[in-house]
C-alpha cells in the first residue's frame, strides 16, 4: 500500500460533506474548504507514528482543524486505539481511519483539550511520596520488586518480630508503624502469622525477606 492509496477515500469522504478538496497544497497532504468554514487539513501516513504526529502539530501552526489519517490494520489498530485517540485528543488533532476502497471513519474531531485531573490518584501518589523513606528505587529499572512505603512499613514490623512473637500494639509502638495491626493481619507478602489473639510471629518467608531487604534512611 502507498500513501496515495488513502487519498481517493479521503477525497470522497470530504467531498460528500460539501468540501472542495485539493492534494499537496504546499506542505499539506490534503487541504479542503467549504464556504466560510474553517480550512481542514489532513496529513496521511501508512501507520500512526511520531512522524505523523509531528506533521500534524506543524500544520496546527497554520490551521486549527487538522486531521491525521491512517489505514486501519485490524490487529495493530485494536491494540493501540485507545492510546492513539488519547494522544490525538490531548494535542487537539482529529483522527480518521481509512479502509482503502471502503471509505473513511472519523474517530475524533480536532478541538481544544483540557485534561481533567484525577484528584484521587494524585492524592494517592503524593501520600506514597511523603511516606516513603529515602529513595530506595532506581529510576528506569524493570522486572524487580519496587520498594514502596507499605513494604518499608512491613520490613519495620518484621524487624521487631525477628526475636520473638509480639502483640500488634507493641509492634506498632516499637516499629513506629501506626497501621502495624491491619498490615500484619492482611499479610500481603506472606511474612506474618497470627499465633494468638492480637499476637503475630514472623514466617520463614518473612525471615528470608529480611535477609535481602534493605531499608534506606
Amino acid at each position: 500500500m502507498r500513501e496515495a492509496d488513502l487519498y481517493p477515500d479521503l477525497k470522497a469522504y470530504l467531498e460528500a460533506q460539501g468540501y472542495e478538496v485539493k492534494a499537496e497544497v504546499g506542505a499539506c497532504d490534503v487541504m479542503a474548504r467549504r464556504g466560510d468554514d474553517p480550512v481542514v487539513v489532513v496529513e496521511m501516513k501508512l501507520s500512526f507514528s511520531l512522524a505523523l504526529v509531528m506533521q500534524g502539530v506543524a500544520r496546527q501552526a497554520v490551521f486549527d482543524h487538522v486531521y491525521l489519517a491512517v489505514p486501519v490494520a485490524e490487529k495493530g489498530w485494536k491494540l493501540r486505539y485507545r492510546d492513539v485517540v488519547t494522544l490525538c485528543r490531548r494535542l487537539g488533532l482529529g483522527l480518521l481511519a481509512v479502509r482503502p476502497g471502503h471509505g473513511v471513519e472519523a474517530h475524533l474531531d480536532p478541538g481544544p483539550y483540557q485534561p481533567r485531573k484525577n484528584v484521587v490518584r494524585a492524592g494517592r501518589l503524593l501520600r506514597e511520596f511523603e511516606r516513603r523513606v529515602g529513595d530506595p528505587n532506581v529510576g528506569g529499572t524493570t522486572g524487580i520488586p519496587r520498594m514502596t512505603a507499605y513494604r518499608q512499613d512491613a520490613i519495620r514490623c518484621a524487624q521487631v518480630l525477628v526475636a520473638a512473637p509480639c502483640k500488634a500494639a507493641d509492634v506498632a509502638k516499637v516499629a513506629g508503624v501506626a497501621r502495624a495491626g491491619p498490615l500484619m493481619r492482611a499479610d500481603h507478602y506472606g511474612w506474618f502469622e497470627r499465633v494468638a489473639h492480637g499476637v503475630y510471629a514472623l514466617t520463614p518467608k518473612g525471615r528470608a525477606a529480611l535477609d535481602v531487604a534493605t531499608l534506606q534512611p
